[in-house]
Order: C-alpha cells, then structure tokens, then sequence
C-alpha cells in the first residue's frame, strides 16, 4: 500500500509546529481529563505536590492529553491518541472529562483527515493513550484511522488482553481490540525504528512494556517520555506514580535518561502536562529546570 502523503501542509510551517531537524512536530491535545492528586503524585505528600497541581474537592487534579504529531515529509505520526469520547455519562463525570477540544478536530483543523495519519504509535494501551484508537461508527467502535499502521510492543498487547487486578481498570478493549481484528497492529519487542528518524525505546516502570519514542532529525532530538515522566512536576527522580507497577524500575529510568536529555538538549513531551507539553531541560544549581518551548 502506498502510504505517501501528497498534502501541502508537509511543505508549509504550521501554525503552533516546530521543525525538528527536516521534520515538524507539534503537540495535538485531545483535551484534559483529571485524576486522583495523590495516586498521580504516588508517595509525595499532597502538601508537596499540591503546590503544583492544585487539587478539586474530590482531591482531582486537571491533566492534559498532548499526542504528538510528526510529519516528517513522507509519513505522518501520531504518537498516543488521548482519551477519545466513546464514554458514558457516570465516566465523563468521574473522569471530568470536557468537550474543549478533542484530538480529531485538531488534527482537521491541521488540514489532516484520519486517512492521512500513516502511523501511531501507543506508547501503551492505557484507556488514555488509546481512547482514539478507535471511534463508533454504526453502533460500533472501529479503528479511527483506517490507513495507518499502529505500533505498539507485543507484550504491551498480551497484559492488555489479560490483565491483573492492579491494573484491570486501565485498559478498555474496544480501544484494541478492533484494531487488532482489522489487522492494523504492528507489533514489535523491544527498542525498533519505526520510520526513519523515529524510534520506540521499551522502557519498564510505568508498566513492563512502556515504550517512550525518540524523533531525530539533523542533529536535533525529541523524545516523548509518556507515563515515565507524565508531568514537570514528575522531573525530581523520585516523583513517581502510584500508578507505576514497577516505581524502582521508573525511578532508575529518569536518572539514566534525564542527564542525556540535559547533554544533548533534547525537545522533552509531557503527555499529561496541561502547561507545558513541550520543554527544555537544564541543571542549575543541582536542580534541573525546564524552559518551556
């Protein structure tokens, strides 16, 4: 199948992109959502981390859904797909789920129909890396982008299909499962090039099969670090969810990547940052800061 890609939007600087090399990427939100304060925060106390998230009377605090789009002049990349709104009313609600904005009106606003996108990539199959996967059509879900190949680790597609009790609530099968009956997935094991310029690096901690994606083009580096360090707030290494299966695993992966993310200045992605998607990092002092992009 010829997956090329004959819009002029790959030959003309959006508005709100970046280049990166020879390719532009850009965060794409699929709105915000919120979460318990203390399990995104794991052991921090709320009175620590409350000085960055500010938490509703249901001790929630608001997160942003920022997927990555990548167009690096022949293919198109979505990396995560937000929440998507294939839920019912009592999961709006506990969720705080809103309607500002949703992932496939930015990407038509961007001039992209679901045909044009020619990858995702799902970091891991949490209901909110994966919710757009797939949208409802005639009663049921089908895969929302119809031409794409979806990458996502092999084992990743194994627990979500039979997960344990700690984790059974995050995933949703009619984000998968269509996918994976049209033939869509592309499974992979372990750290792989997914197109020129764009790797998938397995990363334990968040879960066994995490993979964060590093673009490269030119010289210049971006890397999407999803659940493994969700927020800035997340940056001090032992800021770690309560979500994480593996927190020590979490905890020994920021500091391996963390100083390479300062080195080699990378264009960091905060999935879950409604601030700041996109940062810089530098030490100073012994602390390391971030310089919104």
């Amino acid at each position: 199948m010829d997956r090329s890609v004959s819009s002029p939007a790959l030959h003309t600087l959006q508005p709100d992109a970046m280049k990166l090399g020879s390719f532009e990427i850009e965060v794409v939100s699929d709105g915000t959502f919120a979460l318990d304060g203390g399990a995104i925060f794991g052991v921090v106390p709320r009175v620590v981390w409350e000085r960055y998230f500010e938490p509703d009377e249901r001790n929630r605090i608001r997160l942003g859904l920022n997927c990555l789009l990548v167009r690096t002049g022949r293919e198109n990349v979505l990396v995560d797909t937000g929440m998507g709104r294939k839920w019912d009313g009592r999961s709006r609600d506990r969720y705080a789920l809103t309607d500002e904005t949703d992932l496939l009106t930015r990407l038509s606003e961007k001039g992209l129909a679901p045909e044009d996108i020619d990858v995702v990539i799902n970091t891991h199959l949490h209901f909110d890396h994966a919710g757009t996967n797939t949208i409802e059509r005639d009663g049921r879900p089908v895969p929302a982008f119809p031409r794409a190949r979806y990458v996502v680790q092999r084992g990743e597609l194994e627990h979500a299909r039979s997960p344990h009790e700690r984790d059974r609530a995050s995933y949703v099968a009619e984000d998968f499962e269509p996918v994976a009956e049209a033939g869509l997935f592309d499974l992979i094991e372990g750290d792989a090039e997914i197109v020129p310029g764009i790797r998938a690096i397995k990363v334990s901690g968040h879960n066994r099969d995490l993979e964060c994606v590093r673009i490269d083009s030119e010289g210049e580096t971006a890397f999407v670090f999803a659940d493994l360090i969700p927020t800035t707030a997340h940056i001090p290494p032992a800021w770690v969810m309560g979500f994480d299966l593996y927190p020590v695993e979490t905890l020994e992966q920021k500091k391996r990547l963390l100083p390479k993310a300062i080195s080699e200045k990378w264009t960091c992605v905060f999935y879950h940052d409604p601030r700041t998607p996109l940062g810089r990092l530098r030490e100073r002092d012994g602390k390391i800061e971030v310089e919104p992009v």
